[in-house]
């Protein structure tokens, strides 16, 4: 009797993932360690609390050896903290477990297909290989000549017999040009950023780190430079982001713009951009003399309209600016349709979920053009 193949869906009973303890309870170490802006203390007097209240370790592993285990994997160290005490600070191995796990939380599910740098559209003398031929041109470099190619050519023209390789039997391999992108983003750090009973701050957060480990592990050629604003900008190093908190700031979005600009003046490759993630409206701006102008009811029109003036400053370095607007006040998108129009980009208009999957499809797209 012949054996069919039978196809179809087998289920069966969901199965945890087999975790040792210390694994398990690092994945919400990361998360909390990230809500807490670094801070080790608070971090693990919230993860004591997690334990109460669902039972997260028993008597053979307790919080008490899961710091243990944090010290031997080089995970925490010993430090002295502002006020001259000592405590525990995380690694720097630490940092990049943050970044890795927001990566993965955010750009994990999207493209995975992908690998390698992106390519433009444009064909020629680049070094990425597409796999199509043309003929030989002169001035073409002979190492691109598709030697298999071109002796295939020239037995289906001159056979076997009289076998003889010419100028018209030869074919080069397409090649693109990878593309480099230097971006810069910029994190609105406003008091408004954690008001309301809403933490925005650590979804930036998120992004900003999801966003750098996907650069410097996958486009290592790319550049990105992180600035964040409130009253003045100046900018973090990747690092430095688990501990980045909002202060008691206005909103400068010039200061933050021209800082950008400034930065990106500095880079060698072609295309540029700008991304900008924000709450509010612009209610600051610095004056020459070093003093601040600060409005915050409504939109003023002196501190919009240097906002529109740095819009098309940017535009003019062909450097285009998408903005993030977690906010959805009428006269908000009012200004920022205004600001966009001025710099030809982009905005979207969003609340927290989804803002890592929007920045990563535009950072993708805008990596696949020349940005004129």
């Amino acid at each position: 009797m012949e054996k069919s193949n039978k196809q179809g869906f087998y289920f069966k009973q969901y199965q945890a993932p087999n975790q040792s303890p210390f694994d398990k309870l690092f994945e919400i170490f990361k998360e909390l360690i990230t809500h807490t802006s670094g801070d080790f203390d608070e971090a693990i007097d919230w993860l004591r609390e997690l334990d109460k209240e669902y039972k997260l370790t028993d008597e053979h592993y307790t919080i008490d050896d899961f710091i243990e285990d944090l010290k031997k994997k080089g995970y925490i160290k010993d430090e002295v903290k502002d006020d001259g005490t000592s405590g525990l600070g995380i690694t720097a191995k630490t940092e990049r477990a943050i970044r890795q796990q927001a990566l993965d939380q955010i750009f994990g599910k999207l493209k995975r297909s992908g690998n390698g740098n992106h390519k433009t559209k444009h064909a020629g003398n680049g070094d990425e290989h597409t796999g199509e031929f043309r003929e030989f041109h002169f001035g073409d470099s002979l190492e691109r000549i598709s030697l298999t190619e071109s002796l295939r050519n020239a037995q289906i023209n001159n056979g076997v017999d009289n076998f003889m390789l010419t100028e018209n039997d030869l074919v080069v391999e397409d090649t693109q040009f990878k593309a480099q992108m230097s971006t810069v983003l910029m994190i609105d750090i406003s008091h408004s950023m954690i008001l309301y009973g809403e933490d925005r701050i650590t979804p930036a957060k998120k992004v900003a780190m999801a966003l750098a480990e996907l650069i410097t592990t996958r486009y290592p050629k790319d550049t990105l430079d992180i600035l964040v604003f409130g009253n003045d900008a100046w900018p973090i190093a990747i690092k430095d982001l688990p501990y980045l908190k909002v202060g008691p700031f206005h909103t400068n979005t010039v200061a933050g713009l021209q800082l950008a600009m400034d930065l990106l003046r500095r880079k060698r490759n072609t295309n540029k951009q700008i991304f900008m993630i924000t709450d509010g409206k612009p209610s600051c701006v610095r004056e020459r003399d070093g003093s601040y102008y600060m409005n915050s009811n409504g939109l003023d029109e002196y501190i919009v309209d240097k906002c529109y003036t740095q819009a098309q400053q940017a535009r003019k370095l062909h450097i285009p600016i998408t903005t993030f607007m977690i906010a959805s006040d009428p006269y908000l998108q009012k200004f920022v349709n205004k600001f966009t129009e001025a710099n030809q980009g982009k905005a979207f208009y969003t609340g927290l979920k989804g803002l890592g999957e929007m920045i990563f499809e535009d950072y993708e797209t805008n990596r696949k053009k020349r940005l004129k």
